[in-house]
């Protein structure tokens, strides 16, 4: 039975689904003005994760991913800039195992649905226009903060954590914005009955997830950087305007950082996975997109992940290592019994990659088991692993022989003359050295 560390709870609790056979997820999905980066990913191949898991489980999942355009002034038209980077991002998610979602809803498509939305909202008295301005009124919503904990009485600690507001129309600070009157100037811009404008960033979700999966769904999934103010605004005006529970369960991916560093465009320290692909420092080759996957396999998902280039070199080994082992002689045929319920179980406790993927090298070290028993059990793994292990003949064939650097033949010739002086300890420290480079 898969248990799940429930955001809104703050627990980890049993998953009852509100249907029988099926399960709804909704995932924010990329921001289509530029390359989607490597944090993003983490949070998708967690969401993929998750459905595969469900799949497993029995169930049928109907999986929605919105998409958002955004205007950006490139000398091009916003739809141009969407239609780029959206096929980018639909290559790097095929790149990246990641399945399909069910819908890919764009935000643009449904903005009938967000006015709709809106005009309930304040039928019920719980938003205020003013000035082309519709503005949703926190303080008339009893269960603000219920997700973050930035409740309506800790108004003060609420006004420190809610985005900087330069709107001067509001009654509150903490309130946010259902719909804001565009300037003229303005390219993505809609008539309303407020006048021109364009929706908040909160609403499309809201619209988009309820269209496609109806007023109350089971699991709403994304990165924590959305829990406050989105997903906390995404509640409020989704049970705002239904009465009923949105979400039953909230489950957000901990933030990926690089080399202990928070990423951000002004360090220069963002990754997307076709640089990830390219030529990287210290003389090292392109990786695979399949071993960013199984480097995220390696953190739990709830926890903050380290990205280094030397961890990514480590997981392309590991990855290479298991299509090995699948493509030796002999049928794969049976199973190992014993490690695949263990395997299951550690998913099913939260998926616990971590520890399901020391459950698969525990069992290839095995003399339990057969073989041909290891191979099928792997390959029923990959069904939830996504690493394509099936075609690892082809993987392998077309793998470049990679040229070792000169800083690493010279560690591995001074440990092999420290092993021949007998001095172990120092020959196990350039050891280290070595593993620790990724080779």
């Amino acid at each position: 039975m898969l248990k799940i560390n429930n955001t809104l709870s703050r627990k980890v609790e049993e998953f009852k689904p509100i249907k029988k056979d099926e399960v709804g997820i909704y995932t924010c999905g990329p921001t289509v003005y530029r390359e989607v980066h490597i944090g993003n990913f983490r949070t998708y191949i967690g969401a993929d994760l998750l459905r595969r898991v469900l799949i497993h489980n029995g169930y049928r999942v109907v999986h929605i991913k919105n998409i958002v355009a955004e205007a950006i002034a490139e000398g091009k038209t916003p739809q141009e800039i969407s239609e780029h980077f959206t096929k980018l991002y639909f290559e790097d998610e095929k790149k990246l195992n990641i399945l399909p979602a069910t819908h890919y809803p764009k935000a643009s498509d449904h903005i009938k649905e967000m006015i709709a939305i809106i005009k309930i909202i304040l039928d019920k008295g719980l938003a205020y226009e003013t000035e082309g301005n519709v503005y949703f009124d926190v303080k008339k919503f009893k269960n603000y903060g219920e997700l973050s904990g930035n409740t309506l009485d800790k108004m003060d600690q609420l006004l420190k954590a809610v985005r900087v507001s330069v709107e001067t129309d509001k009654k509150d600070s903490a309130d946010f914005a259902l719909w804001k009157k565009a300037d003229k100037d303005r390219l993505m811009k809609w008539e309303s009955p407020w006048g021109e404008g364009f929706p908040g960033w909160h609403i499309e979700c809201s619209a988009m997830s309820i269209k496609y999966l109806g007023d109350s769904f089971d699991i709403h999934t994304g990165g924590e950087d959305l829990i406050f103010p989105h997903h906390e605004d995404e509640i409020a005006q989704s049970e705002g305007a239904t009465g009923a529970k949105f979400a039953n369960y909230w489950m957000h991916s901990g933030f990926l950082l690089i080399d202990e560093e928070k990423m951000s465009r002004s360090r220069g320290n963002i990754y997307t996975i076709a640089e990830l692909e390219k030529n990287l420092p210290a003389g090292r080759q392109g990786f695979e997109p399949l071993a960013f996957r199984y480097l995220t396999f390696m953190t739990h998902y709830k926890s903050k992940m380290n990205f280094t280039i030397d961890a990514l070199q480590g997981a392309q080994t590991a990855l290479n290592k298991l299509r090995e082992f699948i493509v030796q002689k002999g049928l794969p045929k049976g199973e190992a019994e014993e490690f695949e319920n263990k395997f299951y179980r550690a998913l099913d406790d939260d998926l616990n990659m971590p520890k399901a993927l020391g459950i698969v090298w525990e069992m290839i070290k095995s003399d339990d088991y057969t073989l041909p028993n290891k191979k099928a059990s792997l390959l029923r793994f990959d069904e939830i692993l996504g690493l394509d292990l099936h075609m690892a003949q082809g993987f392998l064939a077309n793998k470049k022989e990679e040229k070792i650097p000169g800083e690493i033949i010279k560690l591995m010739e001074e440990r092999n003359a420290l092993r021949k002086q007998k001095r172990y300890l120092l020959a196990d420290q350039w050891r280290r050295k070595i593993i620790k480079k990724g080779y």
